[in-house]
């Protein structure tokens, strides 16, 4: 979920009211130093640069800061010049001259350097935007490099939104801090300890007034935000659940309909609306209350220096321009302060989204391709387990001591209950993880000695659960093969028996399929992936269950393509339903992770074990549901 952010200068800042990040609960490193460290060595290529942006940013700060002392300057000619008039002219005498040439020479000197405060700051944004872009591009390109050599297991031990967080949004939060508050850190610290020096060098007791102020000011605002954070952790809390209610209204929405529930959901949504409003109300009002409040304690500073710098200037200890300036100073004062203690809160939340990508950079990889990894220009499709060995976890074995022995062309039944290991056998077979002991060949070669790439082209897959990406029905089909010709989609999906009812459809070929491909029926996604392996044209197939999604009659056109596919191919099937793979040359009967039972249909169902109650329990139901209607 992205959130609009915006300061008072125009550009992109963090959420929650004037105080930006002060008030909000903040998620902190637990490694904070090391951290900092191994984050601020990917700065080393920008050296010179970032030098540049320290000079130009203490020049154009600098620059503004001496504005009011000089604009005082003129103010104090202007006002003596009256004074000079006033006299004169109560005591009958000629009158003095203003000065303008000196105001207009000094007020031309405060327009040059505002002009070159300007330079400086827009030189500075113009180099720390480079340098943070080119670090972000530099962090996303390493994650996005990681993210393909990770192995299968990391994804499959993590939410995917939690691996997506880390990518986008710990990302964005590092480039928003790159682009602003780095440069908004050093501005702030320039600022303080200018505005400060030039306090004291007007009037060391104008500055103390000024800063008895700041104690009172951190008091107030340390206690707020505080207070603030707990609002904003209810807010929080309460807006994740909100959003967890609407998501699944959505996306049931017809179950919310046919169930008559629009009601009751609508009432739950006004629930916990109301929750999120009163948390959200709080967590606003309190993080919105701290500005005013510091405004009014340093408009009390103002009415002391405005009171005292008044006596002085009677007393003559003090010009008129000075005072001018120093209230500018004294407005200024509590503003880099307020930017310190948020950039504070930023930076922790900063590191802590860099400690995450650290932690997915850091992850172990899948095991290294052998330096001379060979590849199997034309497969045969011969496969062999050897003494196979394998757990997700070392201490949880699920295999032991597995045997399998395939002859090319032959076609693989591989049956068994749920969680028995059919799945985890084919992705051993494409060496999605890593074997606990043995070995396993493709024509007699070891998969640890093969490029990863070229053994996974060797296979074709067509899984239960679909998968399709946004983009068109002919690029979705030609997945699997570069430079697939227009002759050769249509084939493959004539094939498939996709053909006609993609012709139906208004764009034909080039109809767009969103993201989740809900604009067509599931059965009609399972035929484009059918489609999308015949075009691939693989050595050997695996399916799983790759006809659950269609209707009986396209599942008997779907049987005989594939039986025209399979030959002369190798091709392993996992099947629930028993009836459609009597024919494969060899069945084996997992369970527990073990295979417990092979052979022929015949064979198995002589040797009345295992796989004989499984095809029978299914004919049993079946014939028990039909006496039940």
């Amino acid at each position: 979920m992205s959130m609009q952010r915006n300061n008072n200068q125009g550009g992109p800042m963090r959420p929650g009211g004037p105080m930006g990040a002060l008030g909000r609960p903040v998620e902190k490193a637990k490694d904070f130093k090391g951290t900092l460290r191994r984050f601020t060595g990917y700065f080393a290529p920008y050296k010179f640069q970032l030098a540049v942006v320290l000079v130009t940013a203490i020049l154009s700060t600098v620059f503004m800061i001496v504005g009011p002392k000089i604009m005082g300057m003129a103010t104090t000619k202007l006002f003596e010049g009256l004074i000079g008039k006033y006299k004169a002219l109560m005591m009958h005498q000629p009158a003095p001259g203003i000065d303008f040439t000196y105001i207009g020479t000094v007020l031309l000197f405060l327009l040059g350097l505002y002009v070159l405060s300007s330079i400086f700051g827009y030189i500075q944004q113009y180099v720390m935007a480079s340098v943070g872009q080119r670090t972000v591009y530099r962090l996303r390109k390493e994650v996005d490099e990681k993210l393909s050599r990770l192995p299968l297991k990391y994804f499959d031990g993590r939410p995917h939104g939690e691996i997506l967080s880390r990518a986008v949004n710990d990302m964005d939060n590092i480039s928003t801090t790159l682009q602003q508050s780095l440069t908004q850190l050093i501005t702030s610290v320039v600022t303080l300890v200018g505005v400060i020096v030039m306090m004291f060098s007007i009037s060391w007791l104008l500055a103390v007034i000024v800063i008895l102020t700041l104690p009172l000011s951190l008091v107030v605002t340390m206690g707020i935000a505080k207070r603030s954070q707990t609002y904003f952790r209810d807010q929080q809390r309460s807006l994740g659940i909100l959003n967890g209610h609407v998501e699944e209204m959505y996306t049931g929405h017809k179950i919310v309909k046919s169930f008559g529930y629009e009601k009751k959901s609508l009432a739950h949504f006004a629930e916990l609306n109301e929750k999120l409003y009163e948390a959200g109300w709080r967590a606003q009002f309190a993080s919105g209350i701290i500005m005013p409040l510091m405004r009014f304690i340093g408009n009390i500073g103002y009415v002391f220096v405005s009171v005292v710098g008044g006596i002085l200037v009677t007393q003559g200890t003090i010009s008129i321009g000075d005072v001018q300036a120093f209230i500018q100073y004294a407005q200024q004062f509590t503003q880099p302060i307020t930017q310190l203690a948020n950039f504070a809160n930023v930076i922790q939340s900063t590191m802590a989204s860099a400690e995450r990508i650290f932690e997915l950079l850091d992850e172990q990889e899948e095991i290294p391709e052998v330096a001379e990894a060979k590849v199997i220009e034309s497969s045969q499709g011969a496969v062999t387990f050897e003494h196979v060995r394998f757990g997700y976890n070392e201490d949880s074995i699920l295999m032991e001591d597995m045997n399998i022995n395939v002859q090319p062309g032959q076609m693989i039944a591989i049956v068994g209950p749920t969680g028995a290991g059919k799945t985890t056998l084919v992705n051993l077979l494409m060496r999605f993880y890593e074997l606990n002991g043995g070995r396993i060949t493709v024509d007699g070669v070891d998969i640890t000695e093969l490029k990863r790439g070229a053994l996974r082209r060797t296979f074709g897959m067509v899984l239960q659960d679909t998968w399709l990406f946004n983009g068109t029905i002919r690029d979705n089909i030609a997945y699997g093969r570069d430079n697939a010709s227009e002759e050769e989609i249509v084939q493959a999906s004539k094939a498939a028996y996709s053909d006609h009812f993609i012709r139906t459809l208004p764009d034909g070929y080039d109809t767009i399929l969103n993201e989740e491909a809900t604009n067509i029926s599931q059965g009609q996604r399972q035929l484009l992936t059918i489609a999308r392996a015949f075009l691939a044209d693989p050595e050997i197939l695996i399916l799983d269950e790759a006809t659950s999604s269609v209707d009986t009659r396209t599942e008997m056109q779907i049987q005989t393509a594939m039986s025209e596919l399979m030959k002369g191919r190798t091709s392993f099937v996992i099947a629930h339903r028993l009836s459609t793979i009597r024919d494969a040359d060899l069945i084996l009967v997992m369970n527990h992770g073990t295979i417990i039972e092979q052979g022929t249909h015949k064979e198995l169902l002589e040797q009345n074990g295992f796989y004989a109650d499984l095809y029978n329990s299914q004919f049993t139901g079946r014939a028990l549901q039909e006496e039940a209607v």
